[in-house]
């Protein structure tokens, strides 16, 4: 008399399902943090398209896994979940399903001040080094130039007295150096050039005017005035002599590219 073959366990009924289901939440994940223009707090934009085309790739995919296991499991088809792992089988699928649903509960935080001073802040101009002139356009008028632009334009001629008197108008978020006086502040922003991982800070110093209020980390400010030129830490800075400074909201994308 010969035994009847067991009907195999729940959990390992499920864990093609759980496979299924990583992949799906991955995609869906990916789609919403476009959708809610999170997106551009983790990569550059010109990688968008790469993270949109994955998403929905991810997500039909998934689909297909799914209604494979449907269609497996009305046809009553155990199917074969034997394969080499360095981990126990579903340990990895559980992984990635974890991680996407931490990714739909916290949401992605901008960089400010702390991360910026992590990375090395000091009175030299943040980032000149790495900046690259691209996109630089000469032609146009120094008060519409960006904090972006400006540290661009002394990446190519960094002679700070060539800019004296110039006006400027800059956006960025507030850093205290701790070698600058308190008649100084930074105005500073994020670039990206691939992803949230290499963000680097640049940004210039700024003399406020006299009985100025002493603005927060972090706070964003419009700055107006025109540039000048520093001894900061024993060394001759391009500075903003601010004659203007308003607060302002953060922007939606507070990075620069």
């Amino acid at each position: 008399m010969t035994k009847k073959n067991p009907k195999p366990k729940i959990p390992i009924l499920l864990l093609p399902w759980l496979d299924a289901l990583a992949i799906t939440a991955w995609g869906i994940l990916m789609l919403r943090y476009w959708l809610t223009n999170k997106l551009s707090l983790l990569i550059h934009p010109n990688y968008f398209w790469l993270v949109i085309v994955s998403g929905i790739s991810l997500i039909i995919i998934g689909f297909f896994k799914m209604l494979e296991l449907w269609q497996r499991r009305r046809r009553d088809i155990v199917p074969n979940t034997q394969h080499i792992s360095l981990f126990p089988p579903g340990w990895g699928s559980t992984l990635l399903l974890m991680t996407a649903i931490l990714g739909f509960i916290i949401t992605p935080q901008v960089f400010a001040s702390d991360k910026a001073l992590q990375r090395g802040v000091t009175a030299d101009l943040l980032g000149t080094t790495r900046v690259k002139p691209q996109a630089f356009r000469v032609t146009v008028r120094p008060e519409e130039r960006s904090l972006v632009d400006w540290v661009r334009t002394l990446n190519v001629y960094p002679e700070p007295d060539s800019y004296t008197g110039q006006k400027v108008k800059v956006q960025g978020f507030v850093i205290h150096p701790p070698d600058l006086g308190k008649e100084y502040l930074f105005i500073a922003r994020f670039v990206l050039t691939c992803c949230a991982a290499d963000a680097y800070p640049i940004g210039l110093p700024v003399k406020l005017p006299n009985n100025q209020e002493r603005y927060s980390p972090d706070t964003w400010l419009e700055v107006e005035g025109q540039m000048t030129t520093e001894n900061l830490s024993g060394k001759r800075q391009l500075t903003i002599a601010a004659t203007s400074l308003k607060k302002i909201p953060q922007p939606q994308n507070p990075y620069s590219y």
